[in-house]
């Protein structure tokens, strides 16, 4: 079994995302189009009195359940880059996700990375910074991520910095992808390298705690052509953990 099985073990809710009441320009409301131009989930516009002005309601099978303003994602996702979060200009504990974001668990994007896509990837890149961070705060227990290529790790200060950061807690650290790299000492990190389809393929940041009540998490793409990516994150403890164990024994 590959880690692209796992693609088909969520189940894909209906869902929708929908401006109340907005009154920014038309070119924030195309970007959020844009984002989503190619995913299952619609971006409409609506009217309510109960809403701020330029408020976005996630709406999952006909039932409002998460609100963010406009702004948190102008400033989450629609107004910035990648060299944000690679040269370490957000720090890991600034690092936010509006509800609305988070709450699209469990639903398969698939995601373009440049040059056919300024946004869609910092998808997974504001996840993967979400789920580091939740290890780092949450401390203890294990987080497994990959790289393709382990040099990627040193490679962009940022991701550098975050996971010198998280390694300096009591969590465990594992990291995967092809063996171009290895760990200094003062680097305390356990490298896993390899060849095969999952190490090549795969970006996953999975984060598991020491107590099973605590809050978990995984990320998962597989890249199926160059800079295209499908994937999903979860929250499910079942999930996780499968996810989590399959890693640990196949890779």
């Amino acid at each position: 079994m590959t880690l692209s099985q796992f693609l088909d073990e969520v189940e894909y809710p209906e869902r929708s995302l929908v401006v109340m009441n907005r009154t920014a320009p038309d070119p924030f409301h195309q970007m959020l189009e844009d984002l989503f131009a190619d995913q299952s989930i619609e971006v409409a516009e609506g009217v309510d009195r109960d809403f701020d002005e330029n408020t976005i309601v996630l709406v999952e099978d006909g039932e409002i359940v998460a609100q963010s303003p406009l702004a948190a994602l102008n400033d989450a996702i629609l107004l910035v880059n990648s060299d944000l979060y690679s040269t370490g200009t957000v720090d890991l504990t600034d690092t936010t996700v509006p509800s609305v974001i988070d709450g699209l668990t469990d639903s398969l994007f698939r995601l373009r990375g440049f040059p056919q896509s300024n946004s869609e990837k910092l998808l997974l890149i504001l996840i993967s910074r979400h789920i580091e961070r939740l290890a780092y705060e949450t401390g203890g227990g294990t987080l497994r991520s990959s790289f393709q290529q382990l040099s990627r790790i040193t490679d962009e200060r940022g991701t550098k910095q975050v996971y010198q950061k998280v390694a300096s807690t009591t969590v465990d650290v594992h990291v995967y992808g092809q063996p171009d790299w290895t760990p200094t000492p003062d680097f305390p990190v356990t490298a896993h390298g390899g060849y095969k389809e999952d190490f090549r393929t795969s970006w996953f940041v999975i984060y598991t705690p020491e107590d099973a009540s605590a809050e978990q998490a995984a990320l998962l793409a597989i890249e199926t052509e160059p800079q295209v990516w499908d994937g999903f994150w979860t929250y499910d403890p079942t999930l996780v953990s499968k996810l989590s164990e399959h890693i640990r024994r196949t890779l």
